[in-house]
């Protein structure tokens, strides 16, 4: 972890030196500047409407889990628009913008439900159908984790769990 903050920071240092060197110095000051201010402004917006989104959720008594994950891009989004650099300023603008944000929140929720038990993952987004395929089950490369099984008079029917509105 600190090898990567330490190529950040070059990163962010090196992409300042040139854009300071394209526009001028000043002007690189005040993008940044403008950037880091910006990002401040939707730093409050973005907990607003995350923090408004769970209690939505929670009071209609739905999964919170689709509004804590766009709430956390969200503000992921905002803290690296505010935090001083161009790189992480883009990186921030970008996680801003819907198509990119649905593609961050995907990859979070994908990620949160590989790291907890099936269980949890249905509680925070809800539940789960599941797609089943009569037959011999097909050899799988590798063992996965939580690939349910569902016993039909004694015989194994292989299974996965599909997102549901999705095929």
């Amino acid at each position: 972890m600190p090898v990567a903050l330490l190529l950040a920071v070059v990163l962010e240092l090196t992409v300042f030196v040139l854009v300071g060197r394209a526009v001028g110095f000043g002007a690189a000051v005040l993008l940044v500047f403008a950037a880091s201010l910006l990002g401040l402004v939707l730093l409050r917006r973005e907990g607003m409407r995350a923090w408004r989104g769970f209690r939505t959720a929670a009071q209609a008594g739905q999964p919170p889990g689709r509004q804590v994950t766009d709430g956390l891009v969200g503000l992921a989004g905002a803290l690296l628009l505010a935090a001083p650099g161009l790189v992480s300023g883009l990186v921030g603008l970008l996680l801003m913008v819907p198509p990119v944000r649905r593609l961050a929140r995907a990859g979070v929720q994908r990620t949160a439900e590989r790291r907890v038990s099936s269980m949890v993952a249905g509680d925070l987004f809800g539940p789960r159908t599941v797609r089943v395929r009569q037959g011999a089950p097909q050899p799988t490369p590798r063992p996965e984790p939580e690939r349910p099984v569902v016993v039909d008079g004694g015989r194994a029917i292989e299974g996965e769990i599909v997102e549901p509105g999705r095929n």
